[in-house]
């Protein structure tokens, strides 16, 4: 979704010093840098060796540095975007800014203001086909990658880059030793996986900040549409709908993403997973467990990934939903940060390899320390349903059990319909809860939902969620700010200059009172229960079996608490409906849910799972959930 915020005012590069000293002072201050002379501020153009645009040229991709003015070799810290001219970045919106020779400016972001006078130089690559740069954004593909990759290249001397973008004097790179930090919220960070996955030499370290694994998860889900595609993505990035020369570009977008949602080799090419085991790079991954803009899939598949090859890897989960740590954890943050940079950039002896490798948001800015994550380890619980005394609502627990239960779907339900009576049937979904929990289960991980269905029309979509059953204060990630409300307050970050200063508006938490929470969700298109790749025509009446994913999660459901399993058809808040939809006949005794509970299914019966719930939850109107601003096709990554 689309970061909202107010853009700053003209007196703000003013007035910052001054504000900083009315703010409140952050939990953990800004270590204060030496002075230094004014850094050095430069754009080069980098061949990537790609025509993405045809014009018989090799892309050139600019390139804009600010690095301190010294003859000793500094190591890089690079944000590679598509977004400095369109959109900006950041909670305020920023782009880049340049002054009358063209000299870059306005950086967006506090990199430059905080790490430059502490030895290090910031790149920000404008993605080929964006802002000042030559070529074609491919979304995810082998253009947008390059672009980042040849950078990271030319600063160990395996590419050439040029002082103006028709060429001429070439740009050298002796300033840097050629040790890269690729750092980047959402399509920036998506790109941080990509290049990592090549396993290009120099890169040391990526931070991807709710950043995508696989552009499929992104645009579909087992089958499923989410109502988007990436040529619209690719149009707005480029701005004015998409630079002329590109067409062949769009088109290849067009053949490679069809509507109904199958796989394709074009999304396997942007699947990065695969991939992993060529990462020389060490990871620090950050992500909203309410992100619903790139879900949490993306990181979950991206870990397990890592995990298996032993990347070194460590982990940030928060409460909020698609939002920047730097707003919701500020302080803690630039000081991880600059640790995590200076042991993996600067080989600095600092120890940050060896504290907690997870700390994850379990109420809103109460956070929780672990060596490792322990999704790593959590066992597959399998949960089954169960009929009740209503039709459509039933138990879940451990026992296996036979029965039918039945959904219409109407094509427009939302999983908060769904989920908001618990208690009253309906004719648009099943659900299934559990006895009240005897202790705390705690799920961490990547589920997932089998089904035996029977469609009573020749299309049919589904829908899959888990449910967190009982009251408690969380952060409003649902709501307009994600979890998180911008202040007017400002605090400084870094060295201000003129046109670029370091302050930016504090934000705190937004909390609500709930009486329950969605913990997991999964879609899948019933046509695609052989493969991913190709439907298979459904015949009415006939039973089918399907698997599909949940989210990756991790949360604790509370003693008292119940755990929920809703199954119905079209998620009208998520994805697009069938040609035909209708009813759908789930047969129990093929039906089951995978959950991912540290402890495995001994933990799940001691915290009372075997046992059958002998009513169902109830929740009150004035404790439901925010509902998220529907999304709609043209919504960006940001």
């Amino acid at each position: 979704m689309p970061e909202k915020s107010k853009r700053r005012g003209v007196l703000r590069a003013l007035l910052c010093p001054a504000l900083l000293l009315l703010t409140a002072t952050p939990a953990v201050a800004a270590p204060a840098a030496p002075a230094q002379p004014e850094p050095v501020r430069e754009t080069v153009w980098v061949d990537t060796g790609l025509d993405n645009d045809g014009d018989g040229a090799t892309d050139r991709v600019a390139a804009d540095i600010v690095r301190p003015p010294t003859d000793r070799p500094v190591p890089v810290i690079m944000d590679a975007s598509p977004y400095y001219s369109c959109c900006g970045r950041g909670n305020e919106d920023e782009r880049k800014t340049y002054d009358e020779q063209g000299r870059p400016q306005g950086f967006p972001l506090f990199y430059d203001n905080y790490f430059v006078p502490r030895g290090y130089a910031t790149v920000l690559v404008d993605l080929a086909g964006t802002n000042r740069s030559e070529g074609c954004v491919d979304v995810g593909g082998e253009s947008d990658v390059t672009s980042a990759k040849a950078v990271i290249d030319w600063l160990n001397g395996r590419a050439k880059a040029y002082q103006r973008p028709t060429g001429g004097a070439e740009a050298d790179a002796g300033w840097s030793t050629g040790d890269t930090g690729m750092i980047g919220k959402s399509y920036d960070g998506t790109i941080a996986n990509g290049v990592a996955a090549t396993g290009v030499e120099g890169l040391r370290t990526i931070v991807p900040i709710g950043a995508i694994s696989s552009w499929y998860d992104y645009y579909r889900s087992d089958g499923v549409s989410f109502g988007t595609d990436p040529r619209g993505l690719a149009e707005s990035v480029e701005e004015g709908g998409g630079r002329p020369d590109c067409g062949p570009v769009k088109q290849r977008l067009d053949e490679g993403a069809p509507a109904n949602g199958d796989t394709t080799p074009m999304w396997r090419q942007r699947d990065y997973a695969p991939d992993a085991g060529e990462v020389r790079a060490s990871v620090f991954a950050v992500h909203g467990l309410g992100d619903l803009n790139v879900k949490t899939i993306q990181f979950g598949q991206w870990w397990d990934a890592l995990a298996s090859h032993d990347v070194q890897r460590k982990v940030w989960l928060s409460q909020t939903g698609h939002v920047d740590p730097f707003d919701f954890r500020r302080a803690e943050w630039v000081d991880t940060l600059h640790r995590w940079f200076d042991h993996y950039l600067k080989g600095a002896d600092n120890g940050v390899e060896h504290e907690p490798a997870a700390s994850i948001e379990r109420a809103p800015d109460e956070w929780s320390d672990e060596p490792g994550w322990s999704g790593e380890t959590a066992a597959p619980t399998t949960l089954h349903p169960a009929p009740g005394e209503s039709p459509g609502l039933g138990g879940l627990g451990v026992a296996p059990a036979d029965g039918q239960e039945s959904f219409t779907d109407d094509g427009h339900s939302t999983e908060y319909d769904w989920a908001e009576h618990p208690d009253q049937p309906a004719a648009n979904r099943t659900l299934f809860t559990s006895a009240p929990l005897q202790q705390d289960m705690r799920v961490a991980g990547t589920g997932s939902v089998s089904v035996r269905a029977t469609p009573g029309t020749s299309s049919a979509h589904l829908s899959a969620m888990l449910v967190d059953y009982g009251p408690a204060t969380t952060r409003d990630a649902l709501g307009p700010g994600e979890g998180i409300r911008t202040l007017d307050t400002e605090s400084c970050w870094g060295a201000n200059r003129p046109g670029d200063d370091a302050c930016y508006r504090d934000t705190e938490a937004t909390k609500s009172d709930v009486d329950y929470q969605i913990v997991a969700r999964g879609w899948a298109d019933l046509a695609n229960h052989e493969s991913l790749s190709q439907e298979t025509p459904l015949q009415p009446g006939n039973p089918y079996e399907m698997t599909f994913r949940l989210g990756t999660t991790d949360h604790v459901v509370p003693a008292g608490h119940r755990l929920g399993l809703i199954v119905a058809g079209t998620d009208g808040s998520t994805i697009q409906p069938p040609e035909q939809p209708g009813r759908v006949d789930l047969g129990l005794a093929g039906t089951s849910v995978s959950v991912p509970v540290v402890g495995g299914p001994a933990a799940a019966t001691a915290a009372g799972l075997a046992e059958q719930p002998s009513s169902a939850p109830t929740v009150r109107p004035d404790r439901t959930p925010s509902r998220p601003t529907p999304r709609i096709n043209g919504d960006i990554p940001e």
